[in-house]
């Protein structure tokens, strides 16, 4: 074994030697004479071509309120509640800030007749905070030191029922840095998750303080992301990516800030004539349990046969160290645009511990579904690629019986399924060896991609376009850690090989 993978022309000398070349070339998908010519996964060598980062405090096609086209109040002193709301707890509020006098502050947040979770930056005390009002009673949940001049741009982030304030002192909108967060005091005291509680808020702004608060312009939204990951192209049944006016279409989880329950799932176009343009098309929010929730770590599959969108996602909305499961929707709905939030279901599974990461397609007839399985999360995280296939003409949530799971690993994940020169493979992500391992359909590692392998566990999400093999993925480049702790990661990465 090379470095990065397989070199097969050296294995298939040795085999040679061993008078075993028969089964084991055809394994491998050899070249030498009267044997397939078909490319291998090992015939695929990648390196990166695009690597930039996707932020954006309101995603730009998701911007629900903006007060350069809607007549405001005059936010002097006032708080302004515009009656509009997102519909799961993942929303924005930015506001120009062009002049403070005297003890004047600024706030923004979430506010309704039944009470109100917001950030205020307080210019006389130098101080910016996190505040809830719930039954008339307002508690200050946390606070910190800052000293912000005017003009400066303001910002109030709900990620679930983490909330953050942010503040851009550049003039530019494109240098936000955290100042607080909160996430359980909030939860102590509101439940933004609870559909009834958000039903009552709507975003809000305003002057606050004895002084004069001048504000420019005021826009709110869907949350959009500090970064992204777990890219994973959305597909026919048949493995096919879905590609639509040159653009191909790709779920990725957008980084919240924080932590695994601060993200959420969103549907992007990838430009192929310019992969720099990466836009998202659509939002997706899950309801389960009586709470709406940002899953995510997915897959979309268009089943063509049945006219249908089959969703799977990641139970990670509600991670608290107590197990992750695969969840599963099917809908008629256009969930590549748009925002949506779907009921979901357990997705009943060969397994007896968590789960994460469904890599779904229908091969000879049969559902297969690569996985990745779980036994521990605590005191320390420990995961492995698992593959799962259902009989014959059954559909993808009936019988599905296990294949096959690595146990020599214990940090793999990213499981993707693809067809590469006429055969199917099982990839994934080894992160404590730094490879991406390649495995057939009975589990059998082949070898690795000669891929390059970046921080994290970015995942080998190979498609093959316009005739090439592209592999778009991520890495663990995180932002503004200190404040924010872990979670706010990744750079988008497109290798090609």
């Amino acid at each position: 074994m090379s470095e990065h993978g397989i070199d097969r022309r050296n294995v298939l000398r040795g085999l040679s030697l061993l008078g075993v070349t028969g089964a084991a070339t055809s394994l491998l998908g050899s070249t030498a004479a009267g044997a397939s010519t078909e490319t291998t996964p090992f015939d695929l060598h990648f390196s990166v071509t695009e690597q930039f980062r996707p932020f954006d405090l309101i995603a730009p096609e998701f911007v629900q309120y903006d007060s350069a086209v809607t007549p405001r109040q005059n936010a002097r002193g006032t708080l302004v509640t515009t009656g509009v709301r997102p519909r799961a707890p993942f929303g924005t509020v930015t506001v120009e800030v062009r002049r403070l006098d005297g003890d004047a502050g600024v706030v923004a947040g979430f506010a309704g007749s039944t009470g109100s979770v917001l950030g205020a930056y307080d210019a006389g005390t130098g101080t910016v905070s996190i505040e809830v009002t719930t039954g008339g009673t307002t508690s200050v949940v946390k606070s910190a030191p800052a000293a912000l001049e005017a003009p400066f741009g303001f910002a109030v982030v709900v990620n679930e029922n983490a909330v953050t304030v942010l503040a851009d002192t550049t003039g530019t909108g494109t240098g936000w840095q955290p100042l607080l967060t909160e996430r359980d005091q909030v939860r102590a005291r509101i439940d933004l998750r609870d559909p009834q509680v958000l039903g009552n808020l709507s975003y809000a702004y305003g002057g606050r303080g004895g002084g004069s608060a001048l504000l420019g312009r005021v826009r709110a939204g869907y949350y959009g992301q500090a970064g992204v990951r777990d890219p994973h192209v959305v597909q026919h049944a048949d493995g096919r990516p879905y590609i639509k006016n040159g653009k191909l279409y790709l779920t990725m989880t957008n980084a919240g800030l924080g932590f695994f329950q601060q993200a959420h799932w969103a549907v992007w176009t990838l430009d192929l004539a310019d992969p720099t343009k990466l836009e998202q098309v659509a939002t997706l929010f899950f309801a389960r349990d009586g709470v709406v929730l940002g899953d995510h770590a997915g897959q979309i599959v268009y089943d063509d046969e049945r006219r249908r969108f089959i969703l799977l996602m990641s139970s990670w909305g509600d991670f608290a160290f107590n197990g992750v499961h695969i969840r599963h929707a099917t809908t008629r709905a256009n969930v590549l645009s748009g925002v949506h939030v779907l009921p979901t279901e357990r997705l009943p599974l060969p397994t007896e511990v968590s789960s994460w990461d469904p890599a779904l397609t229908r091969i000879d007839g049969r559902w297969h579904l690569g996985f990745v399985e779980s036994p521990a999360q605590q005191p320390a995280f420990v995961f492995h690629p698992a593959l799962a296939a259902g009989p014959r003409g059954a559909d993808y949530t009936e019988g599905l019986r296990l294949v096959g799971a690595d146990l020599t690993v214990d940090q793999t994940e990213g499981t993707i399924l693809q067809k590469i020169g006429g055969r199917w493979y099982l990839l994934a992500s080894d992160g404590d060896a730094r490879q991406y391992p390649v495995y057939d359909l009975k589990m059998r590692k082949l070898g690795t991609l000669d891929a390059p392998y970046g921080t994290n566990i970015p995942h080998p999400m190979l498609v093959r376009v316009n005739g090439s093999w592209w592999l778009p993925t991520f890495d663990g480049t995180q932002y503004a850690e200190p404040v924010l702790g872990y979670g706010g990661h990744g750079d988008f990465i497109l290798m090609k090989a």
